[in-house]
């Protein structure tokens, strides 16, 4: 238990930090859902699709309009279908990471097919863009001590936990966290029966301005995440701009990608460090005591 914190110390005397990250999953998904059998039915797949064919260039549009950097994280069979996907955003100024190749879920996969799956990823980018990714974050946010290690050999920051409300460092690697409450999936996903009804957008966008604005005066980090698929359509494309504007108008905000975040956390000395072996003996730990 730490009872003093200490604040985290941003750079260039900014007291938070905010960043727009894009989850660009497109059918990845779908195809691991149905990677036995895929079926003929179309809606799903074609709302899917909604994203590559209008949602990405309206975000897009509006961060040259807001100038700041987005964080776009793009799944390997995502790259594949679209091979100008991942240049385009680099010649527009933004960053990609990595997303798994198909969206597989941590559950469903062991560690030698996630290193697979990572290792090809890495191949696409480097195909399609010369560069070698930076980054990564896991499909549904879980991670396993046998991914964190992967990371590691590869020199991977990642954005997949939820530990801290500013950067930590996790096995090694640089964790630039996330929040299920800043996601737009959890109030907006609908793709049929069975799914919940969408939250109103003005109601998201008022939790979501809130939470802004707390987590700037703690001097955390805001970490909104999307999807273009989802958050495309016009009205929430304006919604996510306003929420972004507040936070480009307060100067004492760092408005930047996850890469930037991560960069920076590496040259701190006194930040958080979980290591395996913690986490190693903790789980001992609550098996013992189990």
């Amino acid at each position: 238990m730490i009872w003093n914190r200490t604040p985290y110390d941003w750079p260039e005397g900014k007291r938070s930090a905010a960043c727009f990250s894009v989850d660009v999953d497109a059918n990845a998904p779908w195809y691991w859902q149905n990677r036995t059998n895929l079926p003929e039915a179309l809606a799903a797949r074609e709302h899917r699709q909604y994203g590559m064919r209008a949602g990405l260039v309206r975000m897009v549009a509006m961060l040259d309009r807001l100038g700041i950097q987005g964080s776009f994280f793009v799944p390997g069979v995502v790259a594949e279908d679209n091979p100008e996907l991942l240049p385009g955003l680099l010649e527009r100024g933004h960053e990609i990471a990595l997303h798994g190749y198909f969206h597989e879920l941590v559950s469903d996969i062991n560690d030698e097919q996630f290193s697979e799956a990572l290792e090809s990823s890495i191949e696409i980018f480097v195909a399609q863009t010369g560069l070698k990714p930076q980054g990564f974050r896991s499909p549904a946010w879980e991670m396993t001590p046998h991914m964190l290690n992967e990371l590691a050999r590869h020199d991977l920051w990642d954005s997949s936990l939820m530990g801290e409300d500013v950067p930590y460092s996790i096995a090694g690697v640089a964790e630039v966290p996330v929040r299920w409450d800043n996601d737009d999936a959890i109030f907006f996903k609908f793709l049929g029966a069975g799914d919940k009804s969408p939250r109103p957008d003005a109601e998201v966008e008022l939790q979501w301005v809130n939470d802004a604005a707390a987590q700037t005066r703690d001097g955390g980090l805001f970490m909104l995440t999307v999807h273009d698929w989802i958050s495309g359509r016009a009205a929430r494309v304006e919604m996510l701009e306003r929420i972004m504007r507040n936070l480009i108008d307060d100067e004492s905000v760092w408005c930047t990608s996850c890469g930037q975040i991560a960069a920076h956390h590496k040259t701190l000395t006194n930040a958080l460090d979980v290591t395996l072996e913690k986490l190693t003996s903790i789980n001992d730990r609550n098996r013992q005591d189990g």
